[in-house]
C-alpha cells in the first residue's frame, strides 16, 4: 500500500472504532474483513473507494451523535418516552396501579 492508501485505511479503522458501541473483542469482524478484502483486491480507484467508505462511516457517526444530542428520547422505550414528553411540558404521568 502506498502512503495515502495506508493513511486512508487507518482512518477507516479509526472511524470504525469511534462509531462502535462495543469493545473491540465483541465486535463483529465482518466489516473489518470486508475492508481488508477491498484493499487487497486493489481496484483501480482504491483511494476513491476508501475515501467514500471513510466519509460514510464518519457521516454515520456524526449523525448518531447529533440525533442523540438533539433528540434524547429517540433511544428510550415507549413508556420512558411518554414520561419524558409529559415532564417536558410540566406534567407528570400517573403511577399505574399494580395489583399483587
Amino acid at each position: 500500500m502506498s502512503q495515502p492508501t495506508t493513511h486512508l485505511y487507518r482512518s477507516i479503522l479509526r472511524e470504525l472504532r469511534l462509531a462502535s458501541r462495543k469493545s473491540r473483542i465483541t465486535r463483529n469482524p465482518t466489516v473489518h474483513t470486508h475492508i481488508r478484502e477491498v484493499v487487497a483486491a486493489g481496484p483501480t480507484d482504491l483511494n476513491k473507494t476508501l475515501l467514500e467508505i471513510r466519509d460514510f462511516l464518519k457521516s454515520t457517526r456524526i449523525h448518531a451523535e447529533l440525533l442523540k444530542r438533539y433528540n434524547p428520547i429517540a433511544d428510550m422505550t415507549e413508556e420512558e418516552r411518554i414520561h419524558a414528553t409529559a415532564r417536558r411540558v410540566g406534567l407528570d404521568t400517573p403511577q399505574e396501579y399494580k395489583k399483587d
